[in-house]
């Protein structure tokens, strides 16, 4: 898998995040556009982001997508830096409500168990 896929990933996750409570916030398109200056991939994030905002797509499978892809690409430092987003992006609008905890927590707890079962099946635990 290359690198544009796991980036692409992370548009996708951070889309169902935005979209946890319902409706995308223009103060978290801002939060996101702020946050991803500088990086590398940043055309590719917000790209994938913007695509996933248009299809308007079915959230559970959107964050299933973004999990098998991150299961696949195996374990990255990258992951903080997403995660990172996630709550820069939730605080955005009037805080992190309730829906998008729930989702930052449920995907560091999914790509968790998913990264063990994954050593337990490669007999590396």
């Amino acid at each position: 898998m290359n690198k544009e896929r796991l980036y692409d990933a992370f548009g996708e996750l951070i889309y169902a995040l935005a979209m946890a409570d319902g409706l995308i916030q223009p103060a978290e398109i801002q939060a996101l556009d702020t946050i991803l200056q500088g990086h590398a991939w940043a055309s590719q994030i917000k790209w994938s982001f913007d695509y996933e905002s248009n299809k308007n797509l079915n959230l559970k499978e959107v964050y299933k997508k973004a999990l098998d892809t991150f299961t696949e690409y195996g374990q990255q430092l990258e992951y903080a830096y997403l995660i990172d987003i996630l709550q820069k992006v939730a605080k955005a609008s009037d805080g992190i409500n309730e829906a998008e905890q729930e989702m930052i927590e449920r995907f560091q707890q999914d790509l968790r168990e998913n990264f063990i079962a994954e050593m337990e099946k490669r007999k590396l635990v």
